[in-house]
């Protein structure tokens, strides 16, 4: 992990360009006033956290609640519904145009990965791992 030097942004601070590319990706969440529980946080808090714990790699329940970003459980509910509207396909996709119209792709170093794509059954069972020794090992006892 990269250290953050003093007077450095940390990278899990989401700069107010950044957002700006980001928010109207998100999906809009109506708050009802009849609705029971504390307020949902905002989407850039919860998003920092989510960045994170992705940074640093500590587990989500681990996420410090000085931080002010929610818990853990929050980040990791509003990066799966995120996820499932297609937030970061469609953020993916904005920045490579955004990169592309401003001449700083170069396609021809492209790449075409498959590692994606699920295999439709498993393969064949592997036997039991033979020996290559010629013989067993002398006892150490």
């Amino acid at each position: 992990m990269k250290r953050v030097r003093k007077g450095e942004q940390p990278p899990w601070i989401v700069p107010d360009d950044l957002w700006e590319r980001i928010e109207p990706l998100l999906p809009r969440w109506e708050y009802a006033l009849s609705r029971p529980g504390p307020k949902r946080l905002p989407d850039r808090l919860v998003l920092q956290g989510i960045l994170f714990v992705l940074h640093t790699g500590i587990q989500w329940e681990f996420l410090p609640q000085e931080l002010g970003f929610g818990s853990g459980m929050t980040c990791w509910r509003r990066l799966a519904e995120w996820n499932d509207a297609g937030v970061w396909q469609r953020l993916h996709e904005a920045l490579l145009a955004e990169l592309n119209a401003a001449g700083r792709l170069d396609w021809s170093r492209a790449v075409i990965d498959s590692s994606h794509a699920r295999a439709a059954r498993r393969g064949p069972k592997a036997g039991r791992a033979r020996s290559i020794a010629p013989g067993q090992a002398p006892s150490t006892t």
